[in-house]
C-alpha cells in the first residue's frame, strides 16, 4: 500500500517524524518520544553487533546539530501497517554516510511508538 492510502499512516508518521527532528536538531527528547522505553538500537557496523537500550542511544544526542545540517537528508520509504502493528525505512544522508533505517512500531495508549530499530551505515 502506498505511504498515504493506509488510514493509520498520517499517526504512524509521528514517531517517525520526531526521529527526523531528533537527528536534525540533536535533541534527545525527540528521541525519547518517538521509541518506547523498553525499545533496542541495533547494528553490525564496523564488525561487531551492538545493541543498545533507549538510555544508551539518547546519550549520544547532546543539542548541537551538525555542521552540515542544511545538507542531510532525510526520508521515509516504506510503511507497512497491519492492525496495531507497523514496519517503516527510512534512507538519512549524513555527508559521506548513508543510513538505512528499519522501525518496527507499534500503536499504543499512547499512540504509534518505535518499539525497535535495526540500521546500516555505509560510506559512499
Amino acid at each position: 500500500m502506498p505511504l498515504t492510502d493506509h488510514p493509520e499512516a498520517p499517526a504512524v508518521r509521528i514517531p517517525l517524524e520526531l526521529y527526523m527532528r531528533g537527528h536534525a536538531e540533536d535533541d534527545a527528547a525527540h528521541m525519547r518520544a518517538a521509541f518506547l522505553p523498553t525499545a533496542r538500537i541495533e547494528s553490525v557496523r564496523g564488525g561487531p553487533f551492538t545493541s543498545w537500550d533507549v538510555d544508551t542511544y539518547c546519550a549520544r544526542f547532546k543539542g548541537t546539530p551538525a555542521a552540515d545540517e542544511a545538507t542531510r537528508r532525510r526520508t521515509i520509504d516504506t510503511l507497512d501497517i497491519a492492525g496495531t502493528a507497523a514496519a517503516a525505512r527510512i534512507t538519512l544522508e549524513h555527508g559521506a554516510v548513508t543510513f538505512t533505517d528499519y522501525f518496527v512500531l507499534l500503536k499504543t495508549e499512547g499512540g504509534w511508538k518505535i518499539a525497535n530499530k535495526a540500521f546500516d551505515a555505509h560510506e559512499h
